[in-house]
């Protein structure tokens, strides 16, 4: 199998939903990767693919989530100073929906520094700020109370829960219409095989069914059908 370098494989996701992904990673064992109640925040955003860069809070403490905690050297501030150019944010909010883990500074100083993507299980404030810095957000939606009203930030770049999904720094994010999904770091070469294989497989199917086909023996194929397919893909 060739080994493809980052830029490769992300333009190849770039053509593979996230629907195709949960299934090829159904196959291999992996059943727990989409990540729940995070949906795009704007309509038509593009499918977009990065390494996850986390970032985790835990619930409120009052001692430790107040205001003043934001100019702390560990805070959501610095971990943005520390986000790499076409990154995925991944943020677990504990899934809180009524406070805003982020807002609109924060959005347009991640947009700034090239981050591709923010994505979370819980909700951010100021939307019409956030919407306005055009950086692509996945969320639950949005609330008015600060962060410190729910929840304490504890770092970055640390394993995390996000959606109910186990994300570790540097796993491969894919974001779509659909949600997100992982992808584990260790698998990407050969999820990336599958998946582009699945993805011309079910188009393959569609052609035929908007030709009237009927689906027994075709989703999935049997074994003429199957060999209808390698003629196909033989003449590409």
């Amino acid at each position: 199998m060739t080994t493809l370098c980052d830029a490769e494989a992300f333009k190849a996701l770039e053509g593979v939903t996230t629907a195709t992904l949960t299934t090829v990673l159904l196959k291999k064992g992996l059943r727990n990767v989409f990540i729940r109640g995070a949906a795009p925040l704007a309509p038509g955003l593009p499918r977009i693919v990065g390494r996850a860069f986390t970032v985790r809070f835990v619930p409120a403490r009052e001692d430790l989530a107040t205001p003043e905690s934001w100019s702390n050297p560990k805070s959501t501030r610095a971990a943005i100073e520390r986000m790499p150019a076409g990154c995925i944010a991944v943020v677990d909010a504990n899934g809180v929906k009524d406070a805003g883990f982020w807002g609109d500074i924060l959005c347009a100083r991640m947009a700034q520094r090239g981050v591709a993507a923010l994505v979370s299980d819980g909700a951010v404030r100021d939307l019409a700020g956030v919407l306005s810095t055009k950086l692509p957000v996945w969320a639950s939606g949005a609330a008015a109370p600060p962060s410190v009203a729910a929840l304490t930030f504890v770092d970055w770049q640390q394993p995390v829960g996000c959606g109910g999904v186990a994300v570790f720094p540097d796993d491969i994010i894919v974001l779509d219409q659909d949600g997100g999904v992982l992808v584990p770091a260790s698998l990407l070469q050969e999820v990336v095989a599958q998946a582009v294989e699945q993805e011309r497989l079910e188009g393959w199917i569609m052609e035929e069914v908007q030709g009237g086909a009927v689906l027994p023996g075709l989703y999935p194929p049997n074994a003429e059908n199957k060999a209808r397919y390698e003629a196909f893909k033989n003449k590409a």
